[in-house]
């Protein structure tokens, strides 16, 4: 599989504007302080989706609606976003998504029965999602020094949310499951003071966005190999994040030490290793080398003994970590879509699968037993790979037009990682 020799990043992503780094402006830090927390929503019910199990008396396909209802209305907001924000400005968008958040993980503290926290989840969805796709253009747009240091900041935002998540989750979880959600909302009300007080308007796009531009940039065929190849690769990521904590069976505390680790290792490898892969060896052959990885590692982890699954669990996180990082610059840099268009449109078609797999792989359990889950995931990301080698044409692209570290300028967020 060919690729360009450069992924885009500089060799060395702490060299540009490194030194600023650490002096950005507090309206830098309010919005990036929320962004972890923002993060930390994605994976905060990892380690007690069995308490939430034993909780609600709910079986495990139930409980993994949580991550279902939350991708699917991520997908569809993905068409909103830039709609919204292209109109209201970035700082009200930001602030309607915190306080969505606030109120739905406050709501979800409180929930009744399953059915109520699955709906409130999706809530919690749309502000997450309205939240994420509008911080990395704000970060930026408030940075001090260059878009470089911001950008980086960012995505250690997103890997420390990423690593904490399950984190807190298993630290509050273990005294009630309950607890985890109240602590997200608190967190994020911090945020939306923070932020209200701290961060001023910037300055709205030139053109405004419809809410049909993201499904019309998917008519380029690089954009739309991109999309698909992604749509296998999420399968098999969030088969790892929602249904392997049933697998594993640990405690809140255990389990949130595992998908510690696995976040630590995604965002090192998405941050640091993955631009040093990608400027040695090309972006699609490592991202097809870290497909076949994922599926060899999910193969082992769905067939090993119990340490054998932790391992390979966090192991994950590497190949996770390398796949989210290339994956977003090429749909980025694939098509001449204007970023946050061509992002939209990417993630749109992608978490239909974040929001599948949760759902499908406890009932795949449930219809055969627990060794095929895996084997269907390992199934998917072995079909992304294939996608990226038979349509490596339309995916290669030149190493001037891959600058993912000026996407932030369009308005992209990170989080198409």
């Amino acid at each position: 599989m060919s690729g360009t020799k450069s992924g885009g990043h500089a060799d060395d992503p702490f060299q540009e504007g490194g030194g600023s780094l650490l002096r950005q402006p507090m309206a830098v830090w309010a919005t990036a302080g929320a962004s972890v927390v923002a993060f930390m929503g994605i994976g905060l019910v990892d380690p007690i989706l069995p308490s939430i199990a034993r909780g609600l008396h709910a079986s495990n396909s139930q409980v993994s609606l949580l991550f279902t209802s939350y991708f699917l209305i991520t997908a569809f907001a993905m068409l909103v976003t830039g709609f919204v924000s292209s109109r209201i400005g970035g700082r009200k968008t930001l602030l309607a998504g915190l306080a969505l958040v606030v109120v739905f993980a406050a709501l979800s503290g409180m929930s009744g029965s399953v059915g109520e926290l699955v709906g409130f989840r999706a809530g919690w969805g749309l502000g997450n999602a309205l939240f994420v796709s509008t911080s990395l253009a704000v970060i930026v747009g408030a940075a001090a020094g260059g878009s470089a240091a911001a950008i980086l900041l960012y995505e250690s935002a997103l890997g420390l949310g990423m690593a904490c998540g399950p984190l807190l989750g298993a630290i509050l979880g273990d005294l009630k499951w309950r607890y985890p959600f109240f602590g997200t909302a608190v967190l994020m009300a911090v945020g939306f003071v923070a932020i209200t007080a701290f961060l001023k308007e910037q300055p709205r796009p030139a053109r405004k966005t419809s809410l049909l531009d993201p499904l019309r940039a998917l008519g380029h065929g690089g954009l739309a190999s991109a999309a698909v190849a992604a749509f296998f690769y999420n399968y098999a990521f969030f088969t790892v994040l929602a249904f392997t904590p049933f697998v594993l069976d640990m405690s809140p505390y255990s389990s949130g030490g595992v998908f510690f680790a696995w976040g630590v290792l995604l965002a090192v490898f998405s941050v640091l290793v993955a631009p040093r892969l990608q400027h040695r060896f090309g972006s699609l052959k490592v991202l097809g080398g870290s497909l076949l990885l994922l599926a060899a590692d999910l193969l082992v982890l769905g067939y090993g003994d119990h340490t054998t699954a932790v391992v390979c669990t966090v192991l994950s996180g590497a190949f996770i970590g390398l796949n989210n990082t290339v994956f977003t610059e090429l749909a980025l840099g694939v098509s001449d879509a204007p970023r946050p268009v061509a992002s939209a449109g990417y993630n749109f078609v992608r978490w239909f699968a974040a929001a599948a797999a949760p759902f499908l792989a406890p009932k795949i359990e449930e219809w055969t037993d627990l060794h095929v889950p895996f084997v269907v995931a390992a199934a998917a990301a072995v079909a992304g790979a294939g996608i990226v080698a038979v349509r490596r044409r339309a995916l290669t692209i030149e190493a001037a037009e891959l600058e993912p570290r000026h996407a932030a300028q369009d308005g992209v967020s990170a989080f198409a990682n």
